[in-house]
């Protein structure tokens, strides 16, 4: 990181607020290396990186639910494809 870096708590707020949980960590770390015993950065960081996993979570839920959505397309899509050649065979 750049020696020149100017960070405040508003920033990462700012960030956090944007849904930018990733920025936002990044900011109250680079804070608590100046500030190492500030326990309300502390709790900015657990807080951020909490909500930074329940929002890697939720996409993987919104991923794992398409997948399943898919398979079950897929399914469908090899049943009628059975199905056609069935009815073809009868003709």
């Amino acid at each position: 990181m750049e020696d020149n870096v100017f960070y405040t708590r508003t920033m990462a707020k700012v960030h956090a607020g944007q849904g930018n949980f990733g920025k936002a960590a990044e900011i109250y770390k680079y804070l608590l290396k100046q500030e190492p015993g500030s326990q309300d950065l502390i709790d900015a960081l657990s807080e951020i990186e909490k909500k930074d996993f329940n929002k890697d979570r939720e996409n993987l839920f919104m991923l794992f639910s398409e997948w399943i959505d898919l398979l079950l397309k897929y399914n469908n899509l090899q049943r009628l494809k059975k199905l056609k050649s069935y009815i073809g065979d009868e003709r």
